[in-house]
This record gives structure tokens, sequence and C-alpha cells, in this order.
């Protein structure tokens, strides 16, 4: 097989790229290679600012993408092998694309904990079907153990139903990865409450069956849980308890048992459960052979430079599968998002176009400043810049807000410049927030008004 552009990755990034190049190139062929039959399509793309998205994530056949786009063809296969010299990829054993530009979006696989290797009652979570496997076993389970303190854990802890949970962090407030100990505590009251009428309904969004037998699928994008219901065999609602700054030292298996797995902790207590959930991160996806190596960062992911190019020419890499291997601007960083996956498939396929068409090419400007917009815990959570005081080492100050159940805003400021800011609930702070963090507006005679509920600062900034 032939194509001018071919894309490795069924994922966010991936399907992004696909889409950008059909947009730039419709006269171009282009190829994506998916693993799975299904693939994750972003619908409902909302502009909150400048730079500030909202999407949603939906699984659907690969068909939808050879329908869409005339020049897209989806061959299903694993990469396996990258000749970088004569330019062709090897997918599975038997199939052989020659390319002009080529993309890695291979993203990443669970970074399950140790305890983990072919112990069938610790799960990993990462994507659809482990989901759903998930909440088959969770339907005979009275009482479980989560592991990980990110995004798919909170979710997991916020959506799980009708069982004991033994929450296992290693930091010292819950959701670590992306809020301060301050809107951790503010979370803790949703922790307990059941949920209403609407979020309990099941899905009316159409499922698509894998062909084939089950592969490993694309990460699970935002909002995931909503097309859901998880539940245990508990009558009574779920019970949460929280083991801070400690870390799963031991799993045994006793069949016998009411409860099957006994785990140990490394401050030694012993918790009895009937499944272990490891959600502890991902590890960037590079099963595959290449004619020469990549240069990669310490944590094996490949390394791109401001172009979105990888060390071997005329390949690229986007998504959690690579490292951002520039000069940061000063209010950005690279996390391992859907949102950052989505920018990075994006700006990797305008840089391939360009490169096709002799052109150059400035850096999208999504890379200017950090923001990412999620939902935990039921609130619509908002990060912005150096939203933790990323970078600015103890030299800033903090400014916040709270209000018990309806909001928590926090802001970052250094110099009397805002840096930063976390926003949760429905603050309408956000376009302002980015405004000042892009402008570097001096703050100093402000300060005290910024978050005074009586006054409109967003008004008067605007």
């Amino acid at each position: 097989m032939n194509a001018t552009f071919v894309v490795i990755g069924g994922g966010i990034a991936g399907v992004t790229c696909a889409e950008t190049l059909a947009f730039y190139q419709p006269e171009q062929e282009i190829i994506l290679v998916s693993e799975s039959s299904l693939i994750k399509t972003v619908t409902n793309l909302l502009a909150l600012t400048q730079t500030l998205t909202s999407f949603n994530v939906e699984e659907a056949s690969s068909n939808v993408l050879n329908s869409k786009y005339k020049n897209i063809n989806v061959v299903h296969g694993t990469l396996n092998k990258i000749n970088d010299v004569e330019k062709h990829v090897i997918i599975d054993i038997n199939i052989k694309i020659n390319y002009e530009y080529l993309c890695i979006c291979t993203g990443a696989r669970p970074k399950l904990i140790p305890q983990a290797k072919d112990n069938p009652y610790v799960l990993g979570i990462r994507d659809t079907d482990s989901i759903e496997y998930f909440i088959e076993r969770l339907k005979d389970s009275k009482k479980i153990a989560v592991v990980g303190n990110g995004g798919i854990a909170s979710e997991l802890i916020y959506k799980i139903q009708n069982t004991d949970i033994d929450w296992i962090i290693k930091d010292d407030h819950i959701s670590a990865t992306f809020v301060d100990p301050g809107a951790g505590e503010f979370f803790q009251s949703s922790l307990h409450k059941n949920f209403n009428t609407a979020e309990q309904s099941p899905s009316k969004q159409m499922r698509y069956e894998e062909e084939g037998g089950s592969k490993s699928g694309a990460a699970l994008g935002p909002d995931w849980y909503k097309h859901f219901q998880i539940k245990g065999a508990c009558e009574l609602p779920a019970q949460v308890k929280i083991h801070y700054q400690t870390e799963l030292a031991e799993v045994k298996i006793d069949a016998d048992c009411e409860h099957p797995v006994k785990i140990t902790l490394n401050n030694g207590q012993e918790i009895n459960c009937d499944l272990v959930i490891s959600a502890t991160g991902v590890e960037p996806n590079l099963n595959f052979h290449g004619s020469s190596d990549f240069k990669l960062s310490p944590l094996k992911e490949i390394m791109v430079n401001e172009y979105m190019q990888t060390s071997l020419p005329n390949i690229y890499a986007a998504g959690d599968v690579c490292h951002a291997y520039w000069d940061h601007a000063q209010h950005w960083f690279p996390m391992k998002l859907w949102t950052q996956a989505r920018q990075m498939g994006c700006y990797a396929a305008k840089c391939m176009s360009s490169a096709l068409n002799e052109e150059e090419i400035l850096q999208d400007f999504c890379f200017e400043i950090f923001t990412h917009t999620t939902k935990l815990f039921g609130y619509k959570v908002i990060l912005l810049g150096l939203f933790n005081g990323q970078k600015l080492g103890k030299d800033y100050e903090i400014l916040f807000r709270m209000t018990k159940e309806h909001e928590y805003v926090k802001l970052i400021l250094q110099n009397g410049k805002l840096q930063g800011a976390v926003l949760v609930g429905d603050t309408d702070l956000e376009e302002m927030c980015e405004n000042l963090i892009l402008n570097q507006l001096d703050l100093s005679d402000y300060k005290e008004d910024l978050l005074n509920p009586d006054i409109d600062i967003e008004d008067y900034f605007d």
C-alpha cells in the first residue's frame, strides 16, 4: 500500500491528525492504522475562550472516517516495524505501507502496579474494554480497593455505587494530579453523594461492537463515566475510606474467604476486599521495532521538536507517546491529557502538510498557555497556566475564594501578575483569567478586589 501520509493510532491524537490532514490536503492519500475497528472521534467541540475548548470523545466505527473523508483509508492492524531508510511500515506481519510522511500516535498503556502481574483480582483501567470488564466484575463485589489519585481514579470513586471503597493514594490530598489540598478538601463532600436520576439513567449513546474479538482500545475521553452504570453488590450506598500517603505493598489471594483479596499497605495496615483497581497512570506505547532508534526521553517517550518532528527524517509523533522537547512558553507545560493529545494531533498534521508544501509554519497558539477543562466529583474544573505554581518555586502568592458545595477559585500571582488559576464550579472567570495570564497586566492595585463577590471584576477587565 502507498500513501503520502500514514498515521499510526486510532485514539484522539491519531484520528485528529488524520482528519486535519484530510482538511489541509484533500488530494493526498492518507492511511490511518488502528489496532481496533473502533476509533475515538472528537464531537461537540466548543471554544470556551481563545485557547480553552471542551469536547466529547465518542467511540465510533472506523467506517465513519471512510465515509466522511474520501482520501482517508483506515487499516486495522498493529504497527510491527518502521523502516525509516526505505520509508515504509510493516503492519502485523504481512501489510507493507510506503509513506512520505509518518506520524506515530500510538498513545500509552496503563502503568499497572507490580502486584497486577498475572493476578485476576487486580484490574487496570485505561480504555472502554477495560471499563466494561471492570463493571462486570464489580457486580459481584461488596468491597474494593482503588490505587491511584489521577483523573480516572477520582472519576471512578465518584461514580461507583453500592460498593465500599478503600482509596489508596500516595499524596496527602485527593486528586493531587490536578488540584491543591484546598480543592481536595472542597471535593470531600461529594464522595458520599447520591447521583440524581438523570445521571443514573442508562446511556442512550450509540455503542459499537468490536470486530473479531477485543483488542486494546484508545484512552477514555472526558466524561466517559456518563455512559456507564457502575454498581456493586451492596444494598447500601458506597462508603469511601481514604488512606493518605500510603502505597500498596503486597496482594495475597485466599479464594475461600468472604473477601478473597488481602492487601497490605506500606504502613503495615491490612485490608480485605474483592477487587483491586489499578489507576496509576500510563507509560508510552512503543511496542514496535525500528531500523533506527528514536531519541527518547528518560520516561521512554519519543522526543519531538517544536514542529512535532522526531529525530528520524519525515517521522512525526503526537499525543501520549511523545515528549515536547522544546523551550516551552512561560505558561505552558506538557501533561498526559486528551486535550493536549488533540492539540498535538492537529498541530502535527499542520506541520506535515507544511513540510509537503515546503511552507513555513509558526507554532500553534495553544502552546502559549496550559488549558484544560474536565469534571471532578460532579463539578466543572478549569485549569489555566501554572495552576499549581509549576515553574515558580516558592516565590508566589495565592488568592482563593470558596463557597462550600458551590465553587472553589484559586489564583496564583507572582510580582503582582496572574500566572495560573484553578476554577471549580460555574465561576465564569475563565476568559478573564486567561487574558490576564496572557497579557501579564500588573494587578497589584486590584488584588483585594479580584475575588470580591460583590464586584463584577470580569466586566471591569473586559
